[in-house]
């Protein structure tokens, strides 16, 4: 090879078709040499990607994509697919604002299948793409590359079911990054994994179970012999198969996701089996990167780091605390006074700041892994128990539980805290992390009460209040720095439904929830320089909405609803419905996320591109109000 890397000259998977197993290896190195070097800048998901390289070599390396396709699960770790389907040159644009998407996205690349970025749906995704392939008369192969974490989602254990069923052929990858490969039964295993996987091997196993069944009492009785000798030889070699084959779907023996051979070796049995199967490769996280493979987690999502220590790169400028610590902290002092608080997450305990809680009081949390509505659903009964769960999940992933916010906790009207982290725009992770849309399922949803704390000290009190005024409540706020204004030494019971007047102005009315407050009374401080008053309205509530300050509101020339939500169903419709329920006419500007996905970029980049930031609601409410004089 020449003095260029491998990397530079592979513009297609078809390229990988013409190295040899040790030149993909050392192209292996090259790709967790690229992924660090640019995600040190970006930032991203470092950990999954670099542990899921070899295995997405191999993949593209047998498979003719995009005629075969390969569905990624959550797509958190296609970084390497992304590097070898012509993306190399814009990869340093990573996450960034009209930059490469850090997750698989159709409209970016013919490679790319479908929009992942939630777990536990590519099983399903892909047995659709398998039937549409059968009904077409097609040939192509479909591959599902799925972590052991998100196959313990229920869609996953529902698409499998579905799988066995079908006995369509596809195969999925489970990328297992926690069990070990066992050394002293590896060959065995290999072999009646690749037996298994073999087309002969299954109809000849069906053919003699035919035979022997349709042969009399004796046949029947040799067969179920057998059928008990095969299962309990099964379990005994290979217990970790026996769920996946008791649905009908072959399970190869553990492969060595860090060794290409062998990855291709077994690759080639299972594109060749006329069923399902499953192909069992064992990975470590952060391969290649000694900082992600000793903090993982760390490293799942990470801001720009320095290469040599891992560390990650802080602004020299003092920052205010993070809205996800300021909860958690919070929560450990309502828990140190109140022993019936439980906390749950889904697979997010750090990230949605319930560290120290667990430490501090480890029978009364739970990580359910990532089950949303498992989460929801044992809440409730948490409550109807008698106890006050705490659920923490960020918005995007609670609306994967809707259904159990209404039936198992609303509708009982059960004592259930939401703790809704992320609410808003999140940043570079994009539209399938936004949280934009909890404003308006967590409003039409009888019996609940919705706060959207404005500051940190208003996080501390909602929560208390939350606590305090029981039945299902959910309080939202966002991901990142809050304002920098001080904690209270002591949490206060916010009154209910009460807004919070922040500034007086008599031209128009701003009525502002959560985060938007803050943007609205600097938009509100530019207008002032232009000769318009401004009140400034903290709404605090989304449910109930306080009527006496949207009567009040009514009585300037121009009542504005700010929001970090879509419009269509939010919390500003609200307020026109309780104008048009006390019969005011005062004209209204809703503003908030407009009726399209949000792309990925900076907060304050998308804020701006949405109208939402100082200048955006400044140049809204002047417009509107110059229509109005």
């Amino acid at each position: 090879m020449s003095d260029n890397r491998i990397l530079d000259i592979i513009s297609s998977p078809a390229d990988l078709k013409l190295l040899s197993n040790e030149e993909l290896s050392i192209l292996a190195s090259e790709i967790r040499q690229e992924i660090v070097s640019v995600t040190s800048k970006t930032g991203g998901h470092v950990a999954s990607s670099l542990g899921a390289v070899e295995i997405i070599l191999a993949l593209h390396s047998l498979l003719d994509c995009p005629k075969d396709k390969i569905v990624f699960d959550v797509g958190h770790q296609a970084y390497a697919h992304k590097l070898v389907t012509g993306r190399l040159k814009d990869f340093p644009t990573l996450r960034t604002y009209g930059g490469m998407s850090g997750f698989p996205k159709p409209s970016e690349s013919p490679y790319d299948v479908h929009y992942s970025g939630h777990a536990s749906d590519s099983l399903s995704v892909a047995l659709g793409l398998a039937e549409a392939r059968d009904l077409s008369g097609a040939d192509n192969k479909v591959v599902a590359l799925i972590g052991d974490a998100a196959l313990s989602g229920g869609m996953a254990f529902e698409a499998l079911n579905n799988i066995g069923q079908a006995q369509t052929p596809m195969v999925i990858v489970l990328n297992d990054n926690e069990m070990s490969i066992s050394h002293n039964v590896g060959a065995l295993m290999k072999h009646l994994g690749y037996m298994r996987a073999s087309s002969q091997y299954r109809q000849a196993r069906d053919t003699m179970q035919e035979h022997l069944e349709s042969s009399g009492p004796v046949g029947k009785a040799l067969t179920s012999f057998g059928r008990n000798m095969k299962e309990s030889m099964k379990q005994f070699v290979i217990p970790h198969s026996m769920i996946f084959e008791q649905l009908g779907i072959v399970c190869t023996a553990p492969v060595d996701g860090h060794n290409i051979a062998q990855l291709r070796e077994t690759l080639r049995a299972v594109l060749a089996a006329n069923g399902p199967v499953l192909m069992h490769v064992v990975t470590r996280k952060g391969e290649g990167y000694m900082p992600a493979v000793r903090n993982p987690e760390k490293f799942h999502g990470i801001g720009p780091y320095n290469i040599a220590t891992g560390e990650a790169i802080k602004s020299d400028k003092p920052s205010a605390p993070k809205y996800t610590n300021v909860f958690g902290s919070a929560l450990v002092k309502e828990a140190e006074t109140n022993q019936d608080i439980v906390a749950i997450t889904a697979a997010m305990k750090g990230g949605t700041g319930l560290d120290a809680f667990a430490e501090k009081f480890p029978k009364h949390f739970v990580d359910t892994g990532i089950s949303e509505e498992h989460a929801v659903g044992f809440a409730g009964g948490l409550a109807a128990g008698g106890k006050k769960p705490v659920v923490a999940l960020y918005s995007t992933f609670m609306q994967r539980a809707i259904d159990q916010m209404i039936i198992n906790v609303a509708l009982p009207k059960l004592d259930v805290v939401f703790a809704i982290d992320r609410a808003g725009i999140v940043g570079a992770d994009g539209p399938t992390h936004h949280g934009v849309f909890d404003l308006v399922y967590a409003r039409m949803v009888p019996n609940m009460r919705v706060l959207a704390p404005s500051n940190e000290a208003e996080l501390v009190h909602g929560l208390h209040t939350a606590l305090a005024m029981g039945g299902p409540f959910a309080i939202r706020y966002p991901r990142g720095e809050a304002e920098g204004v001080p904690l209270p030494e002591e949490p206060e019971v916010l009154p209910e439904g009460k807004a919070r007047m922040v500034r007086e102005g008599d031209d128009v009315a701003l009525l502002a929830f959560g985060r938007m407050v803050g943007y609205a009374c600097k938009a509100a401080e530019a207008l002032e320089q232009q000769g318009i008053s401004v009140r400034v309205v903290d709404m605090r509530w989304v449910k109930p909405l306080d009527a006496d300050a949207i009567r009040e509101a009514a009585g300037t020339k121009l009542v504005v609803t700010v929001e970090e939500g879509v419009i269509a169903g939010g919390a500003g419709e609200g307020v026109l419905g309780e104008m048009a329920c006390m019969g005011l006419h005062t004209p209204a500007l809703n503003l908030g996320i407009s009726d399209a996905f949000v792309t990925q970029g900076g907060v304050g980049q998308l804020l701006h591109e949405q109208g939402l930031d100082a200048e955006g609601i400044a140049t809204s409410v002047k417009d509107r109000y110059q229509q109005l004089t």
